[in-house]
């Protein structure tokens, strides 16, 4: 059974806030405008061709982008202003589906150009993506965040229950041209909503990250966290298998001799009907299991909805399996992109998000490719059966790769770090830096101080420190050192103000077994290989260094 989480919030917590509000209802507008598209998109591909594998490539090129930009969108969703990427990646997705519905209504769409103009919306949803992720903790308070996150699956799962239903009735009122317009028109609510949002920003008091060095950051600080792996791990596990669905569901409405866009729109209501049940059963399900325990679930679930999808032959029993599978779906994505959000601190969270993303869409990317392939090749069940098989593994998987609890880190910044009153005169580009901090250590609290060490080594290499090493003094072994490079003065300044107050623990015991007279002394060095007549002097002047 899972321990009583320590804020135990109401679904509807995060609509006391009027931002969110707003936010929430426009982007509303814009996902039913995305599920006409999509069902436009996928409809008009079974027109133009009659090849499996280009058809659930629709759903690829959906997703594909997502992998191939979402870190490169986290990296500068966390050094520049969210707000102004939003606008910028929504601007870039309105353009592009005006030019999907030009080319439409003149006819000039052959199956590649569909699939490269439905790529560029999804390059556009990939800068958006991780920024708008990122933007749930400006929104709302932390205690309100997995609410805000359920209720954005809920917002989403809503059209999805109306969206591809109504995409459906337009496609075959008027045409996929239609369905490209109406996505074109829903982005301007949003974007309109989004001009007048205020964000309340904390001062930024060093300056912004160069964007590789961001974008390595973050690649870093997610490898060094088991806890976000393996979140990622299953995230691009159940991407894989789950999309099978998605990308397939055209072939299983044009299989019966009733099909078309209207029974395809309506599996899709289906499925975004079991969605928005599985949102709202989530808190009920989450306040009496554990986190991994809700993942083997939704596997479960999902795996045992694309069976009896895949052999079922009644359109009825077909709808029936979506329902399940539409909870399992917003079960499992939810959770793990709760998990990432609350196992982060605030300086990296948009590029944790876009890692994971990456993870999930990647697998969803390469799954709409395999699951086409073996469908073209062996037949849509086969394709079904084999995907639910997948899925089964992925709840097993649990067993090694256990899904982390949330909320029990407290990832808010110390902010206790203050610049020391330097004698040399450096610039933030200024390094390499060395660091070392002194400890006395008597002999019967090395053990302990081994364990906090090891912890220690992590937490710097996480937040950017290299060359990381212990060294005892051999002469005198109740003395120990830490030492540390950082590249420049810039990254050892933020080094130590992204230390949140769950790494602040360690400091705390590694202080208690100090022997020494006050705390720790700690030593920051300039690195000089060759040493000239201007290098290194003390500050009398103004010298630079370089």
């Amino acid at each position: 059974m899972k321990a009583p989480a320590p804020h135990r919030r109401t679904a509807f917590a995060p609509f006391r806030h009027r931002d969110f509000r707003m936010l929430w209802s426009a982007t509303l507008v814009s996902n039913f405008g995305g599920l006409v598209q999509a069902v436009g998109a996928a409809w008009l591909m079974t027109q133009l061709t009659d090849s499996a594998t280009l058809i659930a490539l629709v759903q690829a090129s959906n997703t594909l982008p997502i992998m191939l930009l979402a870190i490169a969108s986290g990296a500068l969703a966390d050094i520049f202003d969210r707000k102004t990427l939003l606008l910028a990646a929504l601007a870039f997705m309105a353009t592009a589906s005006a030019g999907l519905a030009l080319a439409a209504w003149q006819g000039w769409l052959s199956p590649w150009l569909l699939l490269a103009l439905t790529f560029l919306i999804g390059a556009g949803q990939a800068l958006y993506n991780p920024p708008w992720q990122a933007s749930m903790g400006d929104l709302v308070p932390r205690e309100d965040l997995p609410a805000a996150v359920t209720m954005n699956s809920v917002g989403f799962n809503l059209m999805r229950s109306v969206g591809p239903a109504a995409g459906g009735l337009i496609v075959a009122a008027f045409g996929a041209a239609a369905a490209f317009m109406v996505n074109a028109v829903s982005y301007l609510p949003l974007l309109a909503t989004l001009l007048r949002w205020r964000p309340q920003m904390a001062p930024r008091t060093t300056s912004p990250e160069a964007f590789l060095p961001a974008m390595g950051a973050g690649l870093r600080y997610v490898a060094l966290s088991p806890n976000l792996m393996r979140v990622i791990l299953r995230g691009a596990l159940f991407g894989f298998a789950a999309i099978s669905v998605l990308s397939l569901l055209p072939l299983v409405a044009k299989s019966h001799p009733e099909g078309g866009s209207m029974l395809f729109g309506g599996l899709l209501g289906c499925f975004g009907l079991g969605a928005i049940i599985g949102a709202i059963l989530n808190p009920r399900i989450r306040a009496r299991h554990d986190n991994e325990n809700v993942v083997r679930l939704a596997f479960g679930g999902f795996a045992a909805a694309v069976v009896v999808l895949g052999l079922a032959d009644s359109v009825w029993v077909q709808g029936l399996a979506m329902l399940p599978a539409g909870a399992s779906w917003v079960m499992a994505l939810s959770l793990f992109n709760v998990t990432v959000q609350l196992s982060t601190p605030r300086w990296v969270v948009a590029r944790a998000l876009a890692m994971y993303q990456t993870a999930t869409f990647g697998g969803m990317a390469a799954g709409s490719w395999a699951w086409g392939a073996m469908a073209g090749a062996h037949g849509l069940p086969v394709a079904l059966v084999s995907a639910g098989a997948v899925l089964a593994l992925g709840a097993v998987v649990g067993v090694w790769f256990k899904a982390p609890e949330f909320g029990t880190l407290d990832l808010d910044p110390v902010n206790r770090f203050r610049e020391p009153a330097l004698r040399l005169d450096l610039r933030g580009r200024s390094g390499p830096i060395m660091v070392m901090v002194d400890y006395r250590i008597a002999q019967q609290d090395v053990p302990e101080f081994l364990r906090l060490m090891k912890l220690r080594r992590n937490i710097r290499r996480r937040d950017g420190a290299r060359n990381w090493a212990l060294l005892r003094d051999l002469e005198h072994p109740e003395s120990w050192s830490e030492s540390y490079h950082i590249a420049t003065w810039d990254e050892y300044v933020r080094h130590n103000l992204r230390r949140t107050k769950s790494d602040a623990e360690v400091t705390v015991e590694l202080r208690a077994l100090h022997r020494g007279e006050g705390d720790p002394v700690v030593h920051r060095m300039i690195e000089r290989h060759t040493i000239g007549s201007q290098d290194d002097v003390p500050l009398v002047g103004k010298i630079e260094v370089p």
